[in-house]
């Protein structure tokens, strides 16, 4: 195995045992974006001399015996809507031609502490308005979309161009690439990731979070991000033993979820949720609250606040906008306060509902996107009751109302399409209990064999 092959967990725990020194891990992986970014296109940028700098100083303070952070000494790639100073931050837009950062964000300055080596900024939809990333090509099969808007680094990290990767999150945007690509995004919990210095799309549902490999290793990058975190202070039981999730209710829905959904999807998320009940946890069928408001709810938050972000340039300089996001930003101009606040109070609505389904399951389990990567250019999914859905809408619809109550959402592969593709199944919980999803998608990921393999 090559190091930029290893896990994030086996990469830092070989550092800590000066196994592996973080300089032939940065060179393994620059090593690797130079056999495929040019066949991907995962990267805007690729910042290697500032990455072996950064693993030069990693592997000083490992011999020098320092306490090393969980992420020591391994490769970061970082969503390019997030600032690291004296780097341009692009949003992958024309709008930011010649733009450079003044300050670190938040994240870059707790992963820079806790040792990491950037190795490049990543692609993202244009400034997050897309779930496709059409600069960036899926890492299974080249002909068909990456998923967005973090597609970059989705792509990044399931080809081994990355240790793991920071993306944001605001419909689906960790989860979207991350199970059209096979491996792991989290949406931790809203405000537990600091968002300062992260380009905004929508101020009241943007997250940022984690894509890797495999669960543990999205645990390891949340300890990273948010310090005080600690998956101990969630009430589940931990991975291991014959029954790990004894005593872990798992939601079931019967509404909304599987509603219009591929057959093979459907059949892998039922498959795996069967594979919690086998490790001990309970299911127990619930009724998704208030469905029929997702899509409204979601758009009227998130269009209105992103055309008031770009409200300066798109009057200034339009043209500079690609035409599916000035569309869309213009579109957002025209909503009024009124339906703004129609949205916000349907939120509340929407999230104290939620809140009375998690007394009575500790999370839900569900399909991460209705259909897996389609092929580059598709604009719609035709379903078998004659409904046509635009790409974006189906990517978005199952994310969406982890973005509107602020609960933590976990996506990790569960299995192959047909055609071989990925597919990812859904953990959601109530805000605050990230540790619960991880130790539920940890110990599925230990009963599953092939967990935190690189694409081909």
């Amino acid at each position: 195995m090559q190091p930029y092959e290893m896990t994030l967990a086996s990469a830092a725990e070989a550092v800590r045992a000066r196994r592996l020194s973080p300089v032939e891990l940065v060179d393994s992986v620059l090593a690797r974006i130079d056999e495929v970014e040019a066949d991907l296109g995962a990267y805007v940028s690729v910042t290697a001399d500032r990455a072996r700098r950064a693993a030069e100083r990693a592997e000083r303070e490992a011999a020098d015996g320092r306490p090393l952070s969980p992420v020591h000494g391994t490769a970061v790639a970082l969503k390019d809507l997030i600032d690291v100073a004296g780097l341009p931050t692009t949003a992958s837009s024309r709008v930011r031609a010649g733009h450079t950062a003044a300050a670190d964000s938040a994240v870059a300055e707790r992963l820079a502490e806790a040792g990491t080596a950037l190795v490049g900024k990543a692609h993202t939809h244009e400034f997050a308005y897309g779930l496709t990333t059409p600069q960036t090509r899926n890492a299974w099969d080249r002909d068909r979309v990456a998923g967005g808007s973090s597609g970059g680094s989705a792509v990044a990290v399931a080809s081994g161009t990355a240790t793991f990767a920071l993306g944001t999150d605001t419909g689906g945007s960790i989860r979207v690439p991350a199970a059209l690509n096979g491996v792991v995004g989290l949406k931790p919990t809203f405000g537990l990731v600091p968002l300062r210095g992260v380009t905004p799309l929508s101020w009241s549902l943007d997250h940022v979070g984690p894509i890797t490999r495999t669960v543990r290793d999205a645990a390891l990058a949340l300890s990273a991000l948010a310090p005080g975190w600690a998956a101990e202070a969630d009430d589940a039981p931990e991975p291991g033993g014959s029954a790990p999730l004894k005593g872990l209710r798992v939601g079931v829905p019967r509404n909304y979820f599987f509603d219009r959904v591929d057959a093979d999807v459907e059949a892998a998320v039922r498959r795996a949720t069967e594979r919690l009940v086998e490790l001990g946890a309970t299911p127990v069928d619930v009724e998704i609250p208030m469905e029929r408001y997702v899509q409204a709810a979601h758009w009227g938050l998130m269009v209105p606040e992103a055309a008031a972000y770009h409200e300066p340039n798109l009057r200034s300089d339009p043209d500079l906008y690609g035409p599916d996001v000035r569309a869309l930003l213009e579109a957002g101009t025209a909503v009024t306060a009124a339906d703004h606040l129609r949205a916000q109070r349907a939120r509340t609505m929407m999230a104290r509902a939620w809140a009375r389904l998690f007394t009575g399951a500790d999370l839900v389990a569900a399909p991460t996107v209705p259909v897996t990567a389609v092929r580059a250019g598709q604009e719609e999914v035709a379903w078998p009751d004659g409904t046509i859905e635009g790409v974006a809408d189906a990517y978005v619809r199952l994310c969406a109302p982890a973005n509107l109550t602020g609960g933590p959402a976990l996506t990790l592969p569960v299995g192959r399409d047909r055609r071989g593709l990925p597919i990812g199944m859904q953990l959601i919980g109530a805000p605050g209990r990230d540790g619960v999803l991880l130790r539920a998608g940890e110990a599925y990921e230990r009963a599953e064999p092939g967990a935190g393999r690189a694409a081909p």
